[in-house]
């Protein structure tokens, strides 16, 4: 025969105190805060997809301007006449296959300037004379450079409307002279002292800019 339904045991108090807690815990564990987002892990360097930034250009740099070239429009008879060689040195005449050997002088004609030769016949000594017009700023780094590398001469003219420059280098003497916007460049073996150049430098200052 079937059993009749027994009565349902009666459980103790500490037994449904654990049996509360119990349910507690499961509770809370299915919980969580709504307000907290995914955890985030921090990549390793390198593995971001994205290229380096480039650092942006400083708008305060200015760039270095641009200057055309003057072309210096004198002959060589005129930038030093045949008289004026003459009284500088009577040994010296026209040398008919001068080329620049003077860096100096070349760097005047690379500056669109003229650039002549005499040559002593005796001696065989060169004396090359370089002129060219130039620009502001061209103007006053070539100043510039010839006061670090040379000596200031005073002689040649009244700064600042003619700043003139003297140096003995590789055997051979050059003066510099700058002046309304010309660079003038005297360079040969002959000039020991700024003062062998001084009658030149007069003469080719006053065919120029005179």
């Amino acid at each position: 025969m079937p059993r009749p339904n027994a009565p349902l045991p009666r459980l103790r108090p500490a037994a449904l105190a654990l049996a509360g807690a119990a349910a507690a815990a499961l509770l809370l564990a299915g919980c969580t805060d709504p307000s907290a987002g995914p955890s985030e892990t921090t990549a390793p360097p390198g593995a971001t997809g994205s290229a380096p930034a480039t650092a942006p250009a400083d708008p305060s740099a200015e760039p270095e301007p641009t200057e055309e070239p003057i072309p210096f429009e004198l002959a060589c008879d005129e930038v030093l006449t045949a008289d004026q060689v003459y009284a500088y040195n009577p040994n010296f005449g026209t040398g008919p296959d001068y080329s620049p050997s003077a860096a100096t002088i070349a760097d005047v004609v690379d500056a669109a300037g003229t650039a002549c030769g005499w040559t002593n016949q005796t001696s065989g000594d060169l004396l090359e004379v370089g002129v060219a017009t130039l620009p502001e700023h061209a103007y006053e780094l070539q100043v510039g450079d010839a006061a670090m590398r040379s000596n200031a001469v005073p002689t040649y003219g009244t700064p600042p409307e003619v700043e003139g420059f003297f140096r003995q280098s590789g055997g051979s003497g050059q003066a510099q002279v700058f002046t309304d916007g010309y660079w003038i460049v005297i360079e040969s073996p002959a000039l020991f002292e700024p003062g062998d150049a001084q009658s030149l430098v007069a003469d080719v200052i006053a065919n120029v800019a005179g």
